[in-house]
């Protein structure tokens, strides 16, 4: 009987060997992982930019996660298992998945052929969803589900989400939709179709926030998510009830106002689960534009430029 087909002993990756603005990343050649007992080894279809990429790739997560250079950037994972490891019974070579394929140390990312990934990081794609829209799923849409579950959103709340137009705040409105809350959502004038689109009642940033969200919500909201800091959570108590419930994926500093600050996980339950509303309809992918892997310097700057309705996605194979 055949055994499983052989795995190439390289592969083409971005990768960059110092921190630094997009002109550090190189198309390179590099060995294919190895799989731990674990994890399986995933054939690269997709995987999207998030502003986490070129931030850490600028040095600015240095003292919170160590690099192992030469790195290679990204998270997110749209592919096909093409190895498993010697304890993986919940895959097998040829099954479709997505994932959030973050680690403790930045080294082996997803902006490459092929990707090692743990079990706890991936689930099963939905055969609905393409591959660019499975790449650009899982960290901003994880991001935005488990916010939304730690602040306990539900049936009739009024939920305020700060930056609804980015990737992280499109999937936040939708989601907060499916569990029967109520959504406003900040942005720009330009976006606020996109927001109403979404399902969200938009409002513009600035000096008329406050009143334009209590001319909406009289008694005040009772959830605050904010995506974008720079100190917009600091008018929480101007917008919400008296026991409103507010969070931040941006802010630190919100524990000093009663808040609490998300970092996103990766998990194989939240990630089903997320793909599942994709699945049924309740939220979809938008996306920006898609870059082939040649082209991921651009693909990097275009997130960065801070002017993306939707994710950046970079098609790898």
């Amino acid at each position: 009987m055949p055994g499983p087909p052989a795995v190439a002993s390289g592969m083409r990756a971005i990768t960059y060997s110092r921190y630094g603005g997009p002109e550090v990343l190189e198309l390179t050649e590099l060995p294919t992982p190895k799989v731990g007992p674990d994890s399986v080894l995933v054939r690269v279809r997709a995987t999207s930019v998030n502003p986490v990429d070129w931030k850490v790739r600028e040095g600015y997560l240095d003292g919170l996660m160590d690099a192992v250079f030469p790195v290679v950037p990204g998270w997110d994972v749209a592919g096909v298992v093409e190895q498993v490891g010697l304890d993986t019974p919940e895959l097998s070579v040829g099954d479709e998945v997505l994932g959030y394929v973050r680690t403790d140390v930045v080294h082996g990312g997803t902006t490459a052929e092929r990707v090692a990934a743990p079990v706890r990081t991936l689930a099963r794609k939905p055969a609905g969803l393409s591959w660019e829209e499975a790449g650009a799923l899982p960290l901003a849409g994880l991001t935005a589900l488990q916010s939304l579950r730690r602040l306990d959103v539900g049936e009739g709340d009024v939920v305020l989400v700060h930056n609804a137009a980015g990737g992280v705040g499109g999937f936040a409105v939708q989601i907060a939709r499916s569990l029967g809350a109520r959504v406003i959502g900040t942005a720009s004038p330009a976006r606020h179709d996109y927001v109403r689109g979404l399902g969200g009642e938009p409002v513009s940033y600035g000096d008329g926030m406050v009143a334009a969200v209590r001319a909406l919500v009289p008694g005040g909201v009772d959830v605050v998510l904010d995506l974008v800091g720079g100190g917009v959570a600091r008018t929480t108590p101007d917008v919400g009830t008296a026991d409103v419930r507010l969070g931040s994926i941006a802010d630190g500093s919100v524990a000093e106002i009663g808040g609490t600050n998300f970092w996103v996980r990766p998990s194989s339950a939240d990630l089903a689960d997320l793909a599942a509303m994709v699945e049924r309809g309740d939220v979809r992918v938008e996306i920006a534009r898609t870059f082939p892997l040649e082209q991921a310097r651009e693909a990097h700057e275009l997130s960065a430029s801070g002017h993306v309705q939707g994710k950046v996605v970079i098609r790898v194979s």
